[in-house]
């Protein structure tokens, strides 16, 4: 039998108006009671209906998740991490994928957001990194959340999950400095994406605190895929004078290096290193196994869609956080090649 509102009610020995009141966490709420009735939730494992609070009330009861990105890892997981986050706080979860290069992408998020009456949206690059786009949504008086590269220090914006893609670079270009590499590449992501730049900013403050010099050769331009990765490698392995270790600036990139370096006949990490960037399976996936920078998505997504509705549930009154990525070293690096 499915547990309703009523039977909370009842073991809690409260009004439903009170449960009612518990779930979308109005601040009117006494803790003592507030604990009893949550109490009674969890034992009875109660489910509100997202679908019927939204018809029932003037209040939205769903949020929004967005996307244009050809990784169906990174859809995947940060679709999971939000769909946890709502089912925990009691809120439905619409997907909408689109072409964040469209002329009238601005326009379709507007209609979007209207048609389906959402509470919030959670925005990923690059949406998250348009100006265009946020402006709309500010316009529509919409809540949102965007996860976006960068530190969050000095000003930092409420709406904003800070990803610090420059400190996860340093860190995983100073493990290579560490194990003897002095000449190390560097492939690049999309020029598009602000982690490309925040990646490529720490992996140089790295070399330049380790007085290594920073060779413009090493660093090739690319995009956030495995095609990209073999091409790239390719050309750095073809150089006269070829680097020691390789940064791709993510794991799929760093698949392709992999790959591209098999085909030339060079040993890793024996002969070349290469690390990759956010810990997806491609970093599991491929021999060796890649050591990468662990920049787990599932907990990002969530973190974002609990700001997101703690916003929402303050009235727009929402608070920074910044995530920071950690280096995670398997079997793709090694000492420098005497």
């Amino acid at each position: 039998m499915k547990i309703t509102i009523k039977d909370v009610a009842a073991k809690a020995g409260v009004s439903i108006k009170t449960v009612s009141r518990v779930i979308n966490n109005e601040p009117s709420v006494k803790a003592p009671t507030f604990e009893k009735v949550q109490a009674a939730i969890d034992e009875l494992n109660y489910q509100p209906n997202a679908a019927a609070r939204n018809l029932a009330s003037t209040k939205s009861y769903a949020i929004g998740f967005i996307y244009d990105n050809p990784n169906a890892y990174y859809v995947i997981d940060m679709q999971n991490g939000i769909l946890d986050a709502c089912r925990s706080q009691g809120y439905e979860l619409l997907i909408h994928p689109c072409d964040a290069h469209a002329e009238n992408i601005c326009q379709q998020l507007a209609a979007m957001v209207k048609r389906s009456r959402i509470a919030g949206l959670v925005l990923t690059p690059p949406f998250s990194e348009s100006p265009a786009i946020v402006n709309t949504l500010e316009q529509l008086d919409v809540a949102f959340v965007r996860i976006v590269s960068g530190s969050g220090e000095g000003d930092a914006d409420p709406n904003c999950l800070y990803i610090d893609d420059r400190q996860g670079a340093y860190a995983i270009t100073e493990h290579l400095i560490e194990l003897g590499h002095q000449r190390i590449g560097f492939l690049c992501g999309d020029s598009e994406h602000h982690s490309s730049y925040e990646r490529l900013k720490g992996f140089k403050q790295a070399l330049t605190d380790h007085q290594l010099k920073v060779e413009p050769q090493l660093i090739l331009e690319g995009r956030y895929a495995f095609e990209s990765g073999v091409e790239n490698a390719q050309r750095l392995l073809a150089q006269d004078n070829p680097p020691s270790a390789l940064f791709a600036c993510n794991d799929e990139i760093a698949a392709g290096a992999l790959f591209a370096a098999r085909l030339a006949g060079v040993s890793i990490p024996e002969q070349l290193s290469i690390v990759g960037f956010e810990n997806s399976p491609f970093s599991r996936q491929t021999w060796p196994k890649l050591t990468t920078v662990d920049q787990p998505i599932v907990t990002i997504a969530q973190q974002a869609t609990e700001q997101l509705i703690h916003q929402i549930r303050r009235n727009g009154q929402g608070e920074a956080q910044t995530f920071v990525p950690r280096p995670v070293v398997r079997d793709s690096s090694g000492p420098h090649p005497a």
